[in-house]
């Protein structure tokens, strides 16, 4: 499902790129937009990839940073021009949360933490379907029906044994994720088999913090910490919103939201008794096939 351009990623990096320029001739951001007659939130938001990037903005801004090295400008330009082709997703038309997904595309590993839901990689399509219902009441049936296939395709990675270079995901999930009726019975049943079964894939960990552990550190909500084969590439702490999502990229940040994945790691069943815990609430609540 990845490319070898990312338009997201590339777009991120070339805002790296140009931060570094900015710094390195000692420039506030306000001071560019003021050069180039722009507004600071445009300098801002190229900085740190959530616009789109021409290569006419490049060309300026190495104006002002008064870069003579034309390979560097090249460089520039091409990621430019790379940043503003299509990823697979815009193939579905237009998607929320497509600079998320851009993301993920090119992480090498995805930690994640949701006391509510199953996450979405390890989501069965009944239980997606039957989770953006309840969660969008207002969405038309068509929108609902492209975000379940833009979900399915996301798993891609994850599914994919035979991957290169698969998606390493570690899922910590709440006790109340599995407890919690997401449609009938049928569809929670599946789900949970469904969860038991991937967590036995080789790059895909589950684990559950149940109920009596009492109060911990991922009580104030869900967030995912994504990290990238090049280094080049800092890490992303994403906090999914109702209206718009927040993105977190200062490494102060990221480790203090790291540091308390490790907490929630600790606090959780290991692995294989996570697995036994999400069987037997499968059986006290659905029953089995069968029953």
């Amino acid at each position: 499902m990845a490319s070898n351009v990312n338009p997201t990623v590339r777009r991120r990096r070339l805002g790296q790129e140009l931060r570094k320029l900015r710094e390195a001739r000692n420039m506030t951001a306000e001071e560019v937009a003021e050069r180039l007659l722009v507004s600071q939130s445009k300098i801002s938001r190229l900085e740190n990839g959530r616009r789109s990037i021409s290569q006419r903005d490049v060309r300026d801004l190495c104006g002002v940073y008064q870069v003579e090295d034309l390979r560097i400008v090249d460089s520039l330009m091409q990621m430019a021009k790379d940043s503003r082709q299509q990823g697979w997703w815009h193939t579905f038309g237009d998607i929320p949360y497509s600079i998320y997904i851009g993301l993920e595309t090119d992480a090498a590993s995805l930690r994640i933490y949701d006391p509510q839901v199953v996450p979405g990689l390890l989501q069965t399509p009944e239980y997606a379907h039957a989770l953006v219902t309840g969660a969008l009441p207002e969405t038309a049936a068509a929108d609902i029906e492209k975000r379940v296939r833009v979900r399915m395709a996301r798993q891609d990675r994850v599914r994919d044994v035979n991957a290169e270079k698969p998606l390493r995901l570690w899922a910590v999930i709440d006790e109340a994720t599995l407890r919690r009726k997401v449609g009938d019975e049928d569809v929670m049943r599946g789900q949970l088999e469904h969860l038991v079964k991937m967590s036995h894939l080789p790059h895909v960990t589950v684990q559950v913090i149940p109920f009596e552990v009492g109060a911990h550190p991922g009580l104030n909500g869900q967030y995912a910490v994504l990290e990238f084969p090049d280094t080049a590439d800092s890490s992303v702490v994403y906090i999914e919103g109702v209206v718009s999502d927040l993105y977190l990229e200062k490494a102060a940040e990221v480790e203090q939201y790291s540091v308390m994945y490790e907490h929630l790691r600790a606090m959780a069943l290991n692995p294989d008794v996570s697995r036994d815990f999400i069987t037997d609430v499968a059986r006290e609540l659905y029953g089995s096939h069968g029953e």
